[in-house]
């Protein structure tokens, strides 16, 4: 992800929910995964280490990291 703009890929996407632990961002616009080149769902960035996720449904993930903070592109299926 270091060639990727963090900051401009957070830009495009619409905030969702914030908590102590991580901070999520629905793609509404059809944002590339840059892990995959895939359209994704939504971006997860991980602020607390270590950091559970409670998954409701089964999805494709790709993983990445900024700042040192676990980021993760979800993919339904």
């Amino acid at each position: 992800m270091d060639d990727i703009d963090f900051d401009e890929l957070v830009s495009s996407l619409t905030p969702r929910e914030e908590n102590a632990a991580i901070k999520t961002y629905q793609n509404t616009v059809a944002v590339a995964c840059p892990a995959c080149g895939v359209e994704f769902d939504d971006l997860v960035v991980c602020k607390d280490n270590p950091t559970s996720l409670n998954l409701s449904r089964q999805l494709d993930l790709c993983v990445g990291s900024s700042d040192g903070q676990a980021v993760i592109f979800t993919h339904k299926k």
